[in-house]
């Protein structure tokens, strides 16, 4: 059925070639990302939601109590 519509389209071949190297690039420039991360920062991240800091864990249980 889809086979005629993909035959009328002019060099149909190349899009599933564009489409896999794009998800390629986008895979692997995340990963380097992630590679290349601070460590200190995504332990501050991490750490975050239950550090009582100033944060809005500490108000909560001010406002609480």
């Amino acid at each position: 059925m889809f086979k005629h519509y993909f035959e009328q389209i002019h060099q149909v071949e190349v899009w599933p070639i564009i489409s896999l190297s794009i998800f390629f690039i986008f895979f692997v420039g995340l990963l380097l990302w992630v590679v290349k991360m601070d460590k200190g920062y995504v332990s501050k991240m991490k750490n975050l939601p239950v550090s009582e800091e100033g944060n809005t864990l500490s108000t909560v249980k001010t406002e609480r109590s």
